[in-house]
């Protein structure tokens, strides 16, 4: 499974759990140019802030928080496929 199929699934299931694996993958991401940089980012930022709305039980928010950070994660990807 590549890097961005195990950040879908991490973002199907988004628990504190997760989040140490997330920074993992992305990890492997960085230090490449600094949009990607900045996308990478934007997308742990993205992660942390929907695990944090599941974990506090605000379900009205889990819907819009889960479709911005698999936009970022798209946004991500694209960057990658144009930068290699």
């Amino acid at each position: 499974m590549d890097v961005f199929q195990e950040l879908e699934r991490l973002l199907d299931s988004a628990g504190v759990d997760d989040v140490g694996a997330a920074s993992a993958l992305t990890r492997g991401l960085k230090g490449r140019s600094g949009p990607v940089q900045v996308a990478v980012d934007e997308f742990m930022l993205d992660f942390l802030t929907l695990v944090f709305v599941i974990e506090s039980g605000e379900s009205a928010f889990e819907k819009p928080a889960r479709e911005l950070a698999r936009t970022r994660l798209s946004n991500l990807q694209q960057m990658m496929s144009v930068a290699a």
